[in-house]
């Protein structure tokens, strides 16, 4: 493992003994984004590299902007945990992991401080310039653990990273006053949904069903995507966010 860190921008190096090679040869073609959800910054770097906690990250981002490395970007670190996106369940083999200190939603979840977002958006720059990862494989923990996992949430600044070149990003549709699809809805409408999540990455079953499952995943997109208001519910401006996006994914990757 590498004894000094792969980007410039990290300032302190503490190896994690949570690694291990990648799995068949992998290289990193996504990048995904965490919260801490603990108090301290402190706290998170002693977890990430305690050898009983099982997990790490690449690289930690404090609320003041120091950036820690714990893992080579080589190396597979565990922070993805029981995943899945376009069809791939091991995220760790394929992934770079950035941790970004936030206390979360259980400690009143408070803005990502600007220092800190330039930061993130530094680092984020900073491996996409020597890692080949496409705008859409730049996600959110949620987008790939919908209904386990909410970080980072629906207060961080996507809008900001994709006006710096990182993620695929469209200015989500305006809120109307329809109810949209939800809970317990059964429907083409559903289905076709369903389709279109899955299309973009999301792990779906086409079932024409609206059950609690599509309820977390269309909760995940809208913190990610439109995060004005999280309720689960597929409403006129998720649903017309998520067919921009499918054509902006299909722009990018021509």
């Amino acid at each position: 493992m590498t004894a000094a860190p792969d980007s410039k921008l990290a300032t302190k190096w503490y190896p994690s003994p949570n690694f291990e090679p990648r799995r068949d040869g992998h290289t990193p073609d996504t990048l995904i984004l965490h919260y801490t959800g603990m108090e301290s910054a402190d706290a998170a770097l002693d977890w990430l590299t305690r050898e009983e906690s099982k997990v790490s990250a690449h690289y930690l981002v404090d609320e003041a902007g120091s950036v820690a490395q714990m893992v080579a970007e080589d190396m597979c670190a565990w922070h993805a945990g029981q995943s899945c996106w376009a069809g791939e369940t091991d995220l760790n083999s394929c992934s770079i992991g950035i941790e970004i200190h936030n206390p979360g939603h259980d400690f009143d979840y408070p803005d990502f401080p600007d220092v800190q977002m330039r930061a993130v958006e530094g680092l984020c720059l900073d491996i996409l310039s020597r890692q080949t990862i496409p705008k859409a494989r730049v996600l959110a923990h949620s987008d790939i653990a919908p209904g386990r996992k909410r970080d980072p949430g629906e207060r961080f600044d996507w809008p900001r990273l994709a006006d710096a070149g990182i993620g695929l990003w469209v200015e989500p549709a305006p809120l109307t006053g329809d109810e949209g699809l939800g809970m317990g809805d059964e429907s083409e409408a559903v289905a076709q949904l369903q389709l279109e999540l899955q299309e973009f990455g999301y792990h779906v079953e086409v079932t024409s069903t609206y059950g609690k499952g599509l309820v977390q995943v269309v909760e995940a997109f809208q913190r990610h995507f439109r995060p004005s208001r999280v309720d689960g519910r597929a409403d006129e401006s998720t649903r017309d966010t998520l067919a921009r996006l499918l054509v902006a994914r299909q722009t990018a990757l021509a």
